[in-house]
């Protein structure tokens, strides 16, 4: 047994040495032929990387040897002022002075200062080119980098305000999921993320604006807004939350529009209480005066068919001043202009008054009550009041007195009409000798897309009536009221004012046309209506605050067409200049009454 036992233990101590020392032995040997192959199997890689880029040198150096052709680049300006380079193929023209293209150069220009060093580098970057072919084919990889970091570095750098404002707007709305009676810790530390955020943003517009603060503000709010995804992780509920809550935010925007166009339109149709302060004043002392001192001057010349004459349909004082002062100021021979101003029963005393007080140097005015004209009502009588209107302009028989201009004045051959929101700014005389080429009314035209003042004819008009369609092409250009010359002669022969009548009447059962005179001016004077060139009558200074100053300087007639009349609070601001110009603002009756400019 004991034999056996010894047996056993030499038989595991020779396996164990087999075991052992044969792999050490084993690899003793394969390093030994790995060292003495070294220098033959294996290369350094720092040698490797040497040959590789001798091996693509020598490559290039055959290839110029055989006149390998090169791309050139070719820089594209875009609209946006973004460059891009392009390679084109060897069989294109390339070249960056190319008069057809012409962009290249205009690149060079704004990167060097001038077009002269632009064409300097261009030669000298030939010359390179021809000398290296190597560096040549390193050029279009150097100008990439090179727009890609001015592209980068054109970009507004916002993004971390705008992250910051994202994660207001999240946190605002995982604070609406909390109940209302909640004081949690969370909550607590939600509502002061808020807080803090809102404050660092304050007016930056700009990630330079942000100050270290600022940004360690924004971790936090981070680490706040992963606690609450983890906190409330129904995505459902957090969509239909949001949607309320977009939806809600919608109702109150278009609620507030809906608001401002009504108080805007009021604000419009309102009297300011000077301007009724004024009419009072005036219409007292009117009345306290004897018949015979109630005569304005010069009234033999209101029928002189020789001289230039104005027409102003208003019952608003101050406008019809201001018209008629304008206009006397800039004309060349004031003694020969006349103007007709008609006005309600109301507002006659008054408008009388001013200009007994304020008579406009040599020129003429006469001053009508339009209620006067018994004809007037007998001729369309109640067809106005049946238009969907609630705007008491549209509806006033003042508003529609233009088309009766040939019965108001018939020993008159031509007048020039004008709206009481214009001003004058050149002389106007020489609208008496425009060839209208046998038409009735001049006019600037509104037909041009693109200009705030554009208007199309089914605008305003309903071209789904089949007499409407068979008359009239919606493409037709309008034009505008507010300066418009007549040639009173011509009118008459064609009667218009009948013409008027018939599609006055046309609305009486069902709509036609907008309240207003102008959609019904553009049917009664169609095709009978001669251009005027735009200088003639600038538009839009009562509804479009980017009327150029440089055309309301220029223009001859400017027009507060639109809501925001100047002698209104809402007027706008910039543009009320060249109408409070010819207000006299230091009248006693004015001061009396709180009118100032």
């Amino acid at each position: 047994m004991k034999h056996f036992r010894r047996c056993s233990r030499i038989l595991i101590l020779s396996l164990l040495v087999v075991t052992v020392f044969i792999p050490i032995g084993l690899l003793s040997y394969r390093l030994k032929h790995l060292n003495a192959d070294a220098s033959g199997g294996f290369e350094d890689l720092s040698i490797i990387k040497h040959r590789t880029e001798a091996q693509k040198l020598s490559a290039i150096k055959e290839d110029d040897d055989e006149f390998v052709k090169v791309p050139v680049q070719e820089v594209y300006k875009y609209p946006d002022h973004i460059s891009a380079v392009s390679l084109t193929s060897p069989g294109e023209n390339n070249s960056l002075s190319d008069p057809g293209d012409g962009v290249g150069v205009t690149y060079l220009s704004e990167r060097n200062g001038t077009s002269d060093e632009a064409k300097e580098d261009y030669h000298q970057s030939q010359e390179e080119k021809s000398l290296s072919g190597v560096k040549d084919r390193s050029t279009p990889t150097r100008i990439q980098q090179h727009q890609t970091v001015q592209v980068g570095s054109r970009r507004v750098h916002d993004e971390k305000v705008k992250q910051m404002k994202d994660q207001v707007i999240r946190a605002k709305a995982y604070l609406t999921f909390a109940p209302p009676s909640s004081n949690s810790h969370f909550i607590k530390e939600l509502k002061l993320r808020i807080k803090e955020s809102e404050r660092a943003i304050g007016d930056s517009t700009k990630d330079s604006d942000l100050s270290k603060r600022a940004l360690q503000k924004m971790k936090a709010m981070g680490a706040t807004l992963l606690k609450a995804s983890q906190l409330y992780p129904d995505c459902s509920a957090m969509v239909k939350k949001l949607r309320a809550m977009t939806h809600n935010a919608e109702e109150q925007v278009l609620t507030l529009k809906n608001q401002t166009t009504f108080l805007v339109q009021l604000a419009g149709r309102t009297t300011p209480k000077g301007l009724h302060c004024l009419s009072m004043r005036l219409t007292a002392e009117y009345f306290s005066l004897q018949s015979d001192e109630r005569e304005l001057p010069n009234q033999h010349k209101v029928h002189d068919p020789n001289l230039f004459h104005f027409a102003v349909f208003s019952d608003n004082i101050l406008a019809s001043a201001v018209v008629v002062n304008s206009t006397v100021s800039v004309a060349r021979e004031p003694e020969k202009v006349v103007f007709h101003v008609v006005t309600d029963s109301l507002n006659l005393p008054a408008m009388s008054m001013w200009f007994l007080l304020n008579p406009p140097g040599k020129a003429t005015v006469q001053v009508q009550n339009v209620d006067n004209f018994e004809w007037l009502s007998t001729r369309y009588g109640a067809v106005l009041q049946k238009q969907d209107s609630l705007d008491s302009r549209y509806t006033s028989a003042l508003n529609h007195l233009r088309f009766y201009l040939p019965d108001i004045f018939p020993f008159l051959k031509k007048i020039v009409l004008l709206d009481h929101d214009v001003v004058v700014q050149r002389d106007l005389t020489g609208l008496w000798s425009l060839n209208m080429k046998g038409k009735v009314n001049a006019a600037v035209e509104t037909c041009q897309e693109g200009e705030p003042s554009f208007r199309r004819m089914d605008m305003y008009i309903d071209f789904t009536r089949p007499l409407v369609a068979q008359r009239f092409d919606a493409n037709a250009c309008t034009w505008a009221f507010g300066m418009n010359v007549f040639d009173l002669q011509v009118w008459r022969k064609r009667n218009l004012t009948g013409v008027y009548h018939k599609y006055l009447h046309l609305g009486n059962k069902r709509p036609a046309f907008k309240a207003g005179s102008l959609p019904i001016g553009w049917m009664t004077f169609y095709k009978q209506t001669t251009a005027l060139e735009k200088k003639w009558h600038i538009l839009g200074l009562g509804y479009d605050s980017g009327v150029r100053l440089s055309d309301i300087e220029q223009g001859a007639v400017i027009h507060f067409d639109g809501i925001m009349k100047p002698w209104l609070d809402i007027g706008l601001d910039k543009y009320k200049q060249f109408w409070k110009r010819h207000v006299l603002y230091d009248h006693p009756y004015l001061q009396q009454c709180n009118i100032h400019a």
